[in-house]
């Protein structure tokens, strides 16, 4: 007989996710399904406001990413204008983009995914946890911990040096159709330079030394949770202004690179909470119209496909696009190409920053009456679509596509699982009352269901409840 294990919701990540699993009766994981709990409405906010306030509106879908939302926007609006934004203006979005980055992956091993492997203080809010599968000594556990200490300090930091050219951080103000209308001075350089050194020895020794142990005690997990296996990148960080970028764009597919080419791209919401014509749809034409309780749906999130394939995106699929990490597919593997592109983005942020000129990054530019753009860029977590039309200076239709709705779907029109939910299966559970492998393979993803989701329905009884098979679980913390 089947069991259901549920983790509802998720701790440490953004958002609301709930993860169902069944097993058989060796504990092996026969089915998954991963549910977006809430409905982010910001493409219904947006129709009928002037194009150019999408950069600050859509930055308010996520406190983690708000910058990639900003970049995405802003690259769709120029896009409707025709334009190309100065060198200068695209090397300080790099910086600005790059610091939210660093901060964000130092954030998610140490603040999001270590205690997977490593046991946190024995007080709130740490406790209750698991306790399943813990590999490491004392003293090596204390270490650990106190780098997850210090590391709150170095994002810290890293938000410091971001707002030095974007005016604050989060929901970054600088960032505008034309460029970036802070003047860099060479004061604001200097400090820049300062705050990434420390940011930078961080990374290289404390966040590099600690992920390759935390890999070698739990080697395991290279082999697990691998899921579909394809991988998609639309690629970030301008390196000039002709479109190439530092991580490329392209997909993976059955061990072949290839292109990727826009059009293929539909979202399906067969298992959504949308109404029916709101899948089967290219993001373009995407419309967003909320059906909460239809049959068979389990999710607000869409299922995007590329191609009428599931594709994972993140960190992973850059260091593969740029064939710089391409040991394989699976939990550990994430880690590892998330830690080695923080320490490749920052070393490239000095040449960045040692590249940028005390002249002006900024050109007013005058609001066309019509337009259609499309912004690609990627979040820390994969790849971020923005697709916006307007007339008459008003937006028709804007749709946004995270990365989490590519990763965190549910089953599409033709009943292929998620990507996460592909990770799911095959996973042996230790102890149905504490599932710490499910949370490894979640946490591995980094989801962000608040860039995907924002308003619950106020007539549901919502329990949180982590395993349903018994009566009093442990706490997911």
């Amino acid at each position: 007989m089947a069991t259901k294990i549920k983790i509802d919701p998720v701790t440490r990540l953004e958002g609301h996710l709930k993860i169902e699993v069944e097993v058989d009766s060796s504990n092996k994981v026969i089915d998954a399904h991963s549910t977006g709990n809430l409905f982010r409405g910001f493409e219904k906010i947006l129709v009928g406001r002037d194009p150019r306030d999408a950069i600050h509106i859509t930055q308010r879908i996520c406190g983690l990413c708000p910058v990639s939302h900003s970049v995405a926007s802003v690259k769709a609006i120029e896009d409707s204008f025709g334009y190309t934004p100065s060198f200068n203006a695209m090397l300080l979005r790099n910086l600005i983009l790059g610091g939210n980055y660093l901060s964000d992956h130092i954030l998610h091993f140490y603040h999001l995914a270590l205690l997977d492997y490593a046991k946190g203080p024995q007080q709130s809010p740490w406790t209750p946890g698991y306790d399943v599968d813990y590999r490491l000594s004392s003293s090596e556990n204390s270490g650990l911990i106190n780098n997850y200490i210090k590391a709150l300090e170095i994002r810290r930091k890293a938000h410091e040096m971001t707002a030095i050219f974007s005016g604050k951080i989060p929901h970054v103000m600088s960032i505008a159709p034309g460029g970036v209308t802070n003047k860099p001075t060479s004061s604001d350089i200097s400090n820049f330079k300062s705050y990434l050194s420390e940011v930078k020895s961080f990374i290289d020794n404390e966040y590099m030394d600690d992920l390759n142990f935390i890999a070698d005690k739990y080697s395991d997990y290279y082999n697990i949770g691998q899921g579909c296996g394809n991988l998609l990148t639309y690629g970030v960080f301008d390196i000039d202004t002709k479109g190439n970028t530092l991580f490329k764009s392209g997909i993976y597919k059955g061990g072949s690179y290839g292109s990727i080419n826009m059009s293929k791209i539909k979202e399906y919401a067969k298992y959504s909470w949308y109404t029916n014509d709101s899948g089967n749809r290219h993001p373009s034409s995407g419309k967003t119209n909320p059906n909460y309780g239809k049959s068979g749906a389990y999710s607000w999130l869409k299922a995007p496909r590329y191609d009428g394939d599931v594709y994972e995106v993140g960190p992973l699929a850059r260091m593969f696009m740029n064939k710089e990490y391409t040991n394989g597919i699976s939990v550990m593997d994430r880690h590892m190409a998330r830690g080695l592109e923080t320490k490749k983005l920052a070393s490239e942020m000095f040449n960045w920053i040692n590249s940028v000129s005390t002249t002006s990054a900024y050109t007013q530019l005058a609001l066309p009456s019509s337009g259609t753009g499309v912004g690609l860029t990627e979040a820390p977590r994969g790849a971020l679509g923005h697709w916006l039309n307007f007339s008459e200076k008003d937006l028709n239709n804007y749709q946004v596509l995270t990365p989490t709705c590519w990763n965190v779907s549910p089953r599409d029109d033709f009943n292929q699982m998620g990507a996460l939910e592909q990770a799911l299966i095959g996973v042996t559970i230790q102890d149905v009352n504490q599932p710490i492998e499910l949370l490894r393979i979640v946490h591995s993803f980094d989801p962000c269901t608040g860039c995907s989701i924002h308003v619950i329905d106020p007539e549901k009884n919502i329990k949180a409840k982590f395993v349903v098979s018994t009566p009093n679980p442990k706490g997911a913390f």
